[in-house]
């Protein structure tokens, strides 16, 4: 006899019923909804199908497993792409079968920089397949012929069908396809339109599978949202094997690419580029971009190294302090976070005596460089207390620090990397957070040539550099 609530067979029973998935997040729903209840991301959810009963028989494997120290990692070397910023990012080249999600606002360049890429490529002797789904091939041969990028081994297609696509690459066979982009090509098998989360899931995956089977290296454009994250499922980014970031600010030709995951390489690299009216140059030494040159010391302007990923670049930091008009003083930032120079101004007022409850102040940095890290602090207040004094600070000096709210001084990471750009581009002089914690104490030593002034708080390093005036 059998127990109420069990199957016939004796095993749980399971709902055929079908379930409802976000595609972002994983988040389940026993019925559809046009919001995600987890992830609150618009348009996610998804029908997935109920379950089908049944064992699951075991396979025989086409290949066997192997112990890991016999495999042969030869078998997947990295080949350079000829533009060798890319190539510091993507771990000094491609490797066969990777799959590249290039993502970056309308405009930065990311056509540009990928129809170089595609060229230096096709001139090594490898055959490479450039499908546009944006563009008409002649649009983008007009642009190939003003940026130098054709050459015999790069072939155009213009198309917006997976399947004419996939066609395309068993005609040419080539060992690179660029996707420009994923969000312009659609298939019948998928359901939506082109640009869809279950279209751009579905194409992806398709490309993945040939990149793997044929050994072909893909590189996929992506859009962005206006938040700036990449358009479509979460799940695209878990696809590919290497994801980059192409920013950079409108206004100025400054260029990044920076990668967020990186499967055959470091995670945490830069690649600097600069946009011209002949296309798009290579920066390998792009500290001096971000600092000008004065004939003669300038107040309010102070010199920091900052990390972009594991590359130090010299930044400067310009500060102007004025009487306020109103009542109100304004505390205008560019370049810069305003929440950190907010609690800078704190410190200074409640720490180092400086009166800017009554004044402007604005503060900016120098080449459209857009400065996060921790270390530019005490830049940022030399910088405002240089101009709340009328002072100036020498020409060849830099500051590398973090400031906390007591008004000390913090180290952080890569001290001695960001002093030895510094050294290499022709300062002589570094203030830096010390190691004692004795306030009274102010250490001086030298490092790779530079005379360091190593201080325990914001107080002292602004004494060393007479700016304390409490007027």
């Amino acid at each position: 006899m059998s127990v109420l609530g069990s199957s016939v067979s004796g095993m749980p029973k399971t709902s055929t019923r079908p379930s409802h998935t976000c595609t972002e997040c994983g988040w389940r729903s026993s019925r559809w909804v046009g919001r995600c209840g987890e992830c609150q991301t618009w348009g996610s959810v998804v029908e997935q199908a109920a379950p089908k009963l049944g064992h699951i028989s075991s396979a025989v494997p086409v290949s066997k497993a192997v112990p890991i120290g016999e495999v042969n990692a030869m078998q997947v070397t990295h080949a350079r792409t000829g533009v060798a910023e890319l190539d510091r990012v993507l771990g000094d080249g491609l490797v066969p079968g990777v799959v590249v999600l290039l993502a970056g606002e309308p405009g930065v360049g990311k056509s540009t920089l990928l129809l170089e890429v595609a060229a230096r490529w096709a001139r090594g002797g490898h055959t490479t397949l450039y499908v546009t789904g944006e563009e008409s091939a002649a649009q983008v041969r007009l642009r190939a012929g003003r940026t130098n990028a054709v050459a015999d081994q790069l072939y155009l297609a213009a198309e917006t069908d997976l399947g004419t696509v996939l066609g395309h690459i068993e005609e040419v066979r080539p060992s690179l396809m660029v996707l420009d982009s994923v969000q312009t090509i659609g298939t019948a098998e998928a359901d939506g339109s082109p640009g869809g989360v279950t279209q751009v899931r579905e194409v992806t995956s398709a490309l993945v599978r040939v990149a793997k089977r044929r050994g072909m290296a893909v590189i996929i454009v992506g859009h962005v949202t206006k938040d700036g994250a990449i358009a479509g499922p979460r799940l695209l980014e878990h696809l590919v094997d290497v994801v980059l970031a192409f920013d950079g600010d409108r206004h100025s030709g400054f260029r990044m690419v920076r990668a967020s995951k990186n499967r055959f390489g470091p995670a945490d690299e830069v690649g600097c580029f600069e946009m011209v009216d002949s296309g798009i140059l290579e920066v390998p030494d792009p500290s001096g971009l971000f600092t000008s040159q004065h004939s003669e010391p300038v107040p309010g302007t102070a010199v920091t190294v900052t990390l972009e990923g594991r590359r130090p670049l010299l930044a400067e930091i310009q500060a102007l302090v004025v009487r306020s008009s109103t009542t109100q003083p304004r505390r205008t930032m560019n370049g810069v976070e305003s929440g950190r120079v907010a609690m800078v101004l704190a410190v200074l007022e409640q720490r180092c005596g400086l009166r800017l409850n009554e004044r402007d102040v604005y503060v900016s940095t120098v080449g459209g460089a857009k400065v996060s890290d921790p270390a530019a602090d005490l830049a940022a207040a030399i910088a405002i207390a240089s101009a709340a004094c009328n002072k100036s600070v020498p020409q060849r000096i830099v500051a590398v620090g973090e400031v906390g709210l007591a008004g000390e001084l913090r180290r952080v990471p890569g001290t001695e990397r960001r002093l030895n750009e510094a050294a290499r581009l022709g300062s002589t002089e570094a203030v830096i957070p010390a190691e004692l914690r004795d306030p009274r104490e102010q250490i001086m030593t030298v490092h790779a040539g530079m005379l360091l002034h190593s201080v325990t708080t914001l107080e002292r390093a602004l004494s060393a550099l007479a700016l304390l005036s409490k007027d």
